[in-house]
């Protein structure tokens, strides 16, 4: 009884001392969202007919990991009517919901650019009441518009140019956009013909852009087409409400471009053993989630593959170099302990004995090599049986010659929502150095061998993300 009150307490004492990381760990804020226009009337005989908007995305001059869109949105409207409409149109410059960021703030739209017709037009800021249509809790009462007057003719067309720029949000290495639709449904009858366009510096896949959710912000908008640099998605007589909301999800462009240099880089020079271990290392941060896990989509798994054979072809080209052997390692670790070990999987593969071979010679090299010796504290902490550790700090890996056995709990309990990995994060592998402080080994209490790794990673994850 005692020892369980002893756990209780450290659990407790060491959630107490992270509560403020983990809760800035919840989610990012949110960024204000790009959205179509509505109609400063509520009954009006105007139809959008038709709109193309298109987020050309860029890396963030102010955050290197990043990204920024530059959004242009055309809508051609027209007056069904028989009389003449004169009305301030308007465009949201916060959450047009009257939500935060998830974090009590409001962020708004600082530029904004309209055209009508072709001519430029100038808007102004008015705070006006939001109407809550009592689907969604709103956090305040007004909102601030972009409001601008329109004159629509009856029976002909009136072209709308709205440009402005709205930032990413999210964690490294991805960045999300929003576009809200729904906002169109204040015009008359259906939107005729829609067409959003997310185009990217570089030409698009699915390696780029996350369609799996993986990424932690839900994931990208599906039934999209792919054409060069360009994802798009066509409606047609849509009647837009909060599920035609778009949502798009990319990898964090200034990443994604050193894949595409050091690419280059392999192709050019073969032997080059640097930069086919910076390759695998991009590939790695791409599909490494946020609490160490990996992508687990047909695109991550096949980045897996390519990260591997990287890392493959530096050790053949530079063998000596402990940081690639940590680096490899670091690779096929979280493979083995989310994929094989805590579902009580058979190591086909043979990941656990080449991990500790990899963390072996890159000790043997340089036996004072922190990242090792802290992915070796991670698996004696979680695999049973995988590393000894002595009084001096001295490993022995016998997880070479046996084959430690799997927790049957897990194995019993695999069609279970029981994900306790999320827990224990791995290290982050960033240019060939770590950028996380040392940690100590957890020394095993009152046999309360799972809680401890839990409160070894969050430690981890604090101490990370300083």
């Amino acid at each position: 009884m005692k020892c369980l009150f002893l756990v209780l307490f450290i659990s407790f004492f060491f959630l107490s001392l992270f509560v403020q990381s983990v809760h800035a760990d919840v989610a990012p804020p949110e960024t204000v969202p790009g959205s179509n226009l509505l109609p400063g009337e509520k009954n009006t005989q105007v139809r959008m007919m038709a709109e193309t908007v298109a987020l050309t995305v860029l890396e963030d001059p102010q955050d290197a990991n990043g990204a920024i869109a530059e959004t242009r949105a055309v809508f051609t409207m027209r007056n069904l009517g028989s009389l003449e409409e004169k009305m301030d149109v308007r465009f949201p410059l916060s959450f047009f919901n009257g939500n935060s960021d998830g974090f009590g703030n409001f962020p708004e739209i600082e530029r904004i650019a309209v055209k009508v017709n072709g001519a430029a037009v100038s808007t102004r800021r008015e705070i006006q009441p939001f109407v809550n249509n009592g689907e969604s809790f709103q956090e305040r009462e007004e909102l601030p518009w972009a409001v601008f007057e329109v004159t629509f003719p009856p029976g002909q067309d009136v072209l709308i140019e709205v440009v402005y720029q709205v930032n990413g949000y999210g964690y490294y290495p991805y960045q999300a956009f929003k576009y809200v639709l729904e906002t169109g449904a204040g015009w008359n009858g259906t939107i005729g013909n829609a067409e959003v366009i997310l185009r990217l510096p570089y030409e698009a896949n699915e390696h780029n852009v996350d369609f799996s959710g993986f990424s932690g912000f839900g994931d990208t908008t599906q039934s999209a087409g792919f054409k060069g640099n360009e994802i798009y998605w066509k409606f047609q007589d849509l009647e837009p409400d909060s599920e035609n909301n778009m949502q798009f999800v990319i990898v964090t462009p200034a990443l994604w471009n050193k894949v595409l240099f050091e690419n280059e880089n392999v192709v050019k020079n073969p032997a080059n053993g640097e930069a086919w271990g910076r390759l695998a290392k991009y590939y790695k941060e791409i599909i490494r989630l946020k609490h160490g896990e990996f992508r687990n989509d047909p695109a991550g798994r096949e980045m897996f593959e390519l990260s591997r054979s990287a890392y493959e072809n530096c050790l053949s080209l530079l063998p000596d170099d402990p940081l690639w052997q940590y680096g490899y390692a670091d690779l096929l670790w979280p493979h083995y302990y989310y994929d094989y070990y805590f579902y009580g999987k058979p190591d086909t593969e043979n990941l656990l004995p080449t991990v500790l071979m990899k963390l072996k010679i890159a000790l043997e090299i340089d036996p004072d090599l922190q990242q090792a010796k802290d992915l070796l504290d991670w698996i004696y902490n979680s695999v049973p049986g995988a590393v000894y550790k002595d009084e001096f700090g001295n490993y022995d890996f016998a997880g070479l010659t046996a084959t430690p056995v799997p927790p049957t709990r897990i194995s019993e309990q695999a069609t279970s929502t029981f994900t306790p990995a999320a827990t224990i994060p791995t290290p982050t592998y960033s240019m060939g150095v770590n950028t996380h402080e040392p940690v100590s080994t957890p020394t095993p209490l009152c046999g309360s061998a799972f809680l401890l790794p839990a409160l070894f990673g969050m430690l981890f994850l604090n101490r990370k993300n300083k």
